[in-house]
């Protein structure tokens, strides 16, 4: 299939220097590729516009694996691969779930791309899952936080066990001090689209807000309720500070999602979606929230734990300000901190108000419902199960997730009672299924 036609389904009517300068490189040459470009710059659209043109869809192998740091990325580059509808198959293979169930569902799809995270794709490649042989492009995605020490003796098995590989492709938004010999990189083309001048974007305005006490959860609560409906991430450093924050915030009234590596699966979902679809303003987060979450319209980011690395700064902020949009960061600053040396730019003071403010309600909620594509449910489905049996107008409906086994629904908040009453016991499609509301 045309990249031409490809973008037509995307609803993108021009590429990027970036992505134009990547496709060439990865698919006119035989060079493996370095590719250094700000978080939401399209790196992902950049790797798999030439990689659908180099694999053979009517091949069941798997001829290309994407190595990704964690599944949020796994997942967001599956669907990307889905929207193209370029006509090859895919699996996002991770942690957190049974690997048998994986293996039933490569046999069933048989990919010819497969996203993984180094511990899952390991594991499928030792069991023979995964066919080393037939892989020939390997694309490692966040790279500097795949080859980090945490996963460097993992990765080393992965790569030396892939005998094949004839195009490595390498992505970040930061750049590493070294790329590892393990990696057996050939003849390389680096493009760096990093501006050095440029640490974070300039359509982010940076603010520090002062604590009168150690303690910095008043302020992060008066910052909050100034800040209204808009959407913020809080970043923190520890799992439990995480919990400790979002249980304060839930206490004072806010609506919130947290986010850590610590929840199940299904926790971690509900929380991406209830902030992804409005029907929570706040996401309370680890550091885990700042990469391979594609969420486009986060106003601000919130430090309430100042960055541990520059790094790690440059990912957190990169969540804001995506594309062409404007952003704001925010360092809670209690008597005993200062704003890291390593940040650039312009710092501006933002004062609270001390006047007590309501914690601002979304407009939206989120509503679970026990059945999915497995049970061959649609968006439209679910629009005309929630219209006709809900009592709801399609303009009271927003985004729609239908997942393997179950689905989420935004809808507007102040239907949510009458419409638990009227789909009680009711059936869609046919089919007897729990709608509830994601807490």
């Amino acid at each position: 299939m045309k990249t031409e036609e490809i973008l037509d389904k995307l609803g993108i009517q021009q590429l990027t220097d970036m992505q134009v300068e990547a496709m060439n490189a990865i698919l006119r040459t035989d060079d493996d590729v370095v590719l250094l470009s700000p978080t939401g710059s399209g790196k992902t659209l950049a790797y798999l516009l030439p990689l659908v043109q180099m694999l053979d869809a009517k091949s069941n192998d798997v001829q290309a694996v994407v190595i990704v740091p964690g599944r949020e990325l796994a997942l967001q580059s599956a669907t990307v691969l889905k929207d193209m509808k370029c006509g090859l198959r895919a699996c996002a293979c991770y942690g957190g779930r049974a690997a048998m169930d994986e293996h039933r569902m490569l046999r069933q799809v048989q990919p010819q791309i497969v996203f993984a995270t180094p511990g899952r794709l390991q594991d499928h490649l030792s069991k023979g899952n995964i066919q080393a042989n037939t892989v020939r492009y390997l694309v490692i995605d966040e790279f500097d936080k795949c080859l980090e020490m945490g996963f460097m003796e993992e990765m080393g098995r992965i790569l030396h066990g892939l005998p094949y590989v004839q195009k490595r492709v390498l992505l970040s938004a930061t750049d590493a001090d070294s790329i590892p010999k393990f990696v057996q990189m050939g003849k390389t083309q680096r493009l760096n689209y990093l501006m050095e001048e440029e640490q974070v974007s300039h359509r982010v305005e940076i603010y520090q807000v002062k604590s009168p006490e150690k303690d910095k959860l008043n302020t992060l609560r008066l910052l909050l309720c100034e800040l209204g409906e808009q959407s913020s991430i809080v970043f923190l450093n520890y799992r439990e500070s995480v919990e400790r924050v979002a249980s304060y915030l839930n206490e004072q009234g806010f609506t919130i999602s947290f986010f850590h590596g610590g929840l199940e699966q299904r926790q971690r979902e509900d929380a991406l979606y209830k902030f992804s679809n409005g029907s929570a303003n706040v996401l309370v987060a680890t550091d885990l929230a700042s990469r391979g979450i594609d969420i486009p319209d986060i106003d601000n980011i919130i430090h309430y734990h100042l960055p541990e690395s520059e790094h790690g700064y440059v990912h957190r902020v990169g969540r804001t300000a995506r594309w062409e949009s404007k952003g704001r960061a925010f360092f809670i600053l209690n008597t005993e901190e200062t704003v890291p040396a390593y940040v650039e730019g312009e710092l501006k003071d933002y004062s609270v108000n001390p006047t007590t403010l309501s914690a601002p309600i979304p407009k939206m909620v989120t509503l679970y419902i026990g059945k999915g594509k497995k049970d061959k449910l649609s968006k439209g489905d679910i629009v005309g199960f929630l219209c006709k049996k809900g009592g709801l107008q399609s303009s009271e409906i927003g985004k729609i997730s239908v997942e393997e086994r179950f689905t989420y629904v935004a809808i507007q908040r102040q239907k949510l009672h009458s419409v638990l009453r009227n789909v009680q016991g009711e059936k869609i499609k046919g089919i007897k299924t729990i709608v509830e509301e994601v807490k």
